[in-house]
Formats: C-alpha cells, sequence, structure tokens
C-alpha cells in the first residue's frame, strides 16, 4: 500500500443545514465567509482556501462535539468581533472557562464553542507558536496540483 496517497490534496470541510437560507446568512455575513455557489445539494463557501461545503439536508441532528473549527491569531479580538455580529459561546460544566468562554487546553491552546443556526458545533482555537510551526507544511512540499487546486477556488471570488 502507499504511503501519504493524500498527504497534498487539498481538504474539503462539510457541514448540515436544514434551512439553506439562513445557514447562507450566517456563513456569509456572521462569519465573513466568502460565498462561491449554491445548488440544491450545498452551499459553498471559501473559508481560507479550503472549499467548505453547507450541504442541505431534510433532517439534521447536531453531533455532541465540535465539527468544524478555526485557527485564530487572537482569539479574544475574534470572540469580540463575533459577539458583535450576535454570535453567543457556549460554556460547558466541567471546564474551567474565563468571562468570554475561553478554555485553556493543558497544552497552552486557548478554544471558544459556539453554535451555527442548525446546532451544529463550532470552535475558534489560538494556538502557541510551537503549535503553528507544526501545523505549516514544509516549504516547497505541496504538489503544483495541489496549488493549482487552491488557486482555482481562489479565482472564484
Amino acid at each position: 500500500m502507499r504511503t501519504g496517497i493524500l498527504r497534498s490534496r487539498q481538504i474539503v470541510a462539510f457541514v448540515a443545514t436544514t434551512a439553506p437560507a439562513r445557514a447562507k446568512n450566517f456563513y456569509a455575513e456572521t462569519l465573513g465567509l466568502r460565498f462561491i455557489s449554491e445548488d440544491a445539494f450545498a452551499l459553498v463557501f471559501d473559508a481560507g482556501g479550503t472549499m467548505l461545503r453547507v450541504a442541505i439536508v431534510r433532517e439534521l441532528h447536531p453531533a455532541a462535539y465540535t465539527i468544524l473549527g478555526w485557527i485564530v491569531n487572537d482569539i479574544g479580538h475574534t470572540i469580540r468581533d463575533l459577539e458583535r455580529q450576535g454570535v453567543a459561546f457556549q460554556r460547558f460544566d466541567g471546564l474551567q472557562q474565563d468571562d468570554h468562554g475561553v478554555w485553556t487546553a493543558p497544552g497552552g491552546a486557548r478554544v471558544a464553542w459556539f453554535k451555527d443556526p442548525d446546532g451544529n458545533t463550532l470552535s475558534l482555537t489560538e494556538v502557541g507558536k510551537r503549535s503553528r510551526d507544526r501545523l505549516k507544511p514544509p516549504a516547497g512540499k505541496r504538489s503544483s496540483k495541489a496549488r493549482r487546486s487552491g488557486a482555482r477556488l481562489s479565482r472564484k471570488r
């Protein structure tokens, strides 16, 4: 078996909605993602170079865990911006969270959670420099095909 088959391939993220108009407003207007397209099956957004497909479903049972999250540079600033847009941050029993709902993980990452209009749990994570460096692909390691797929998504503005 070959290893690394999908290593250089761009990922597509999925989330579901039962109310596409409401989801379109939330992801585009509230969160500020760039809307790409809509059809009978999904709304498509550009989430920082990653394609986010918001699948249109008849019935949805939100997962009890985080299904989609963003890495941010300044979680406090991002929370304040989202709160101004009407986003409410979640509190969880048993987690030591600050006044804004931010929990500091044992490794130092700071995390806060919120829900989309369908009740899907989303998150923000602020990681330290050491963790951020581990998430970056090694310089020159993305294939030209992966770079072209990212360019295709970014050109659909």
